[in-house]
């Protein structure tokens, strides 16, 4: 997929763990794990906001485009 998820990237810079981001965004750790995984087919922008809110980062630092494969 040519969307690339850079969550474990920016959970390691803010140094918090996934259980911490999923208490504090109040979504479940299986999904954050199948996001941080890049195996989500969709994100609602709902969860976006709320993960770069916990985060305070903008989507382009989470989520990234490459035209290779």
């Amino acid at each position: 997929m040519p969307i690339i998820v850079n969550l474990d990237v920016m959970l390691a810079m803010r140094k918090m763990s996934l259980t911490e981001l999923s208490e504090k965004v109040g979504i479940t750790m299986s999904n954050l794990s199948i996001l941080k995984k890049g195996k989500a087919k969709a994100i609602r922008f709902t969860t976006l906001q709320a993960i770069c809110e916990v985060l305070e980062c903008q989507p382009g630092d989470i989520l990234e485009y490459s035209a290779e494969e």
